[in-house]
């Protein structure tokens, strides 16, 4: 899943629990967005994994916030992956629309 915070993620982070979201509601919900996949595999002994797009609409003021992070929801303590800066902070207006674009080609990371 996706989740979005408005506060800088460190290295120290490692679970969800370690990460304030944004604000229940206005078309966020508590827990993010699940991310789709797209494909896993590996490929002469280096794994990739695409995932689709992941779009958050607003149906009211939604945010602040600047980072996405990736988690993996069905671990048992939901283990961060990753996350992305988007360089400041972003507020969403009713009906407009967020979407953290992952790369479809590198995909969201490769392990060797």
């Amino acid at each position: 899943k996706v989740v979005l915070t408005n506060s800088a993620p460190a290295a120290a982070n490692t679970v969800l629990a370690d990460i304030t979201q944004i604000a229940n509601g206005n078309g966020y919900t508590t827990g993010g967005t699940a991310a789709t996949i797209s494909s896993s595999a590996q490929t002469s002994g280096t794994y990739k994994l695409v995932l689709a797009d992941v779009t958050f609409t607003a149906s009211g003021s939604m945010g602040p916030f600047r980072y996405a992070v990736l988690y993996n929801d069905t671990a048992t303590s939901d283990e961060l992956i990753g996350w992305w800066d988007y360089g400041s902070s972003i507020t969403l207006a009713a009906s407009e629309t967020f979407t953290v674009d992952f790369d479809a080609t590198n995909g969201v990371l490769q392990v060797a």
